[in-house]
């Protein structure tokens, strides 16, 4: 599992660290977008500050995509293979439960191209859809 891991953080120009291997296993185990404190209470051990920088790290490298689910707390989830967070074509629905507060990405929803007026350049795009998740909808 180490050597996939590896590979992965290599195929992004990411540097294998112990810290970064362990982060990315999380995520990979995750079904949900993650916050810093998620990980910080996973990895109670470890620096809040490294564990921010990685995340970083592997946003600035495509590996992650930030999602801003109104919360006032990012969340962080893995790019889908070959993504580049590009706004016309990567771009895709995001579903927050208000009852669990966990926040999905839904990749197979593509958000349509977006043409903006004249002059208007994109640096960044989010759609977020909220309500009640399958699991929240049956345990109520």
């Amino acid at each position: 599992m180490i050597k996939e891991l590896e590979q992965i953080l290599k195929s992004h120009k990411i540097k294998p660290t112990a810290m970064r291997l362990l982060v990315l296993e999380y995520l990979l185990d995750r079904e949900t977008a993650v916050s810093l404190s998620d990980l910080y209470e996973a990895f109670e051990k470890s620096d809040r500050t490294t564990l921010y920088r990685t995340l970083k790290v592997f946003e600035e490298n495509g590996m992650v995509h930030s999602i801003d689910d109104g919360t006032g707390v990012p969340k962080y989830a893995l790019c889908e293979d070959g993504c580049k967070c590009e706004i016309e074509r990567d771009l895709h629905l995001h579903f927050h439960c208000r009852i669990c507060e966990k926040t999905k990405c839904l990749t197979s929803y593509k958000i349509p191209e977006i043409v903006l007026p004249p002059n208007h350049e994109a640096e960044e795009a989010n759609l977020v859809v909220k309500g009640i998740c399958p699991q929240c909808k049956i345990e109520s």
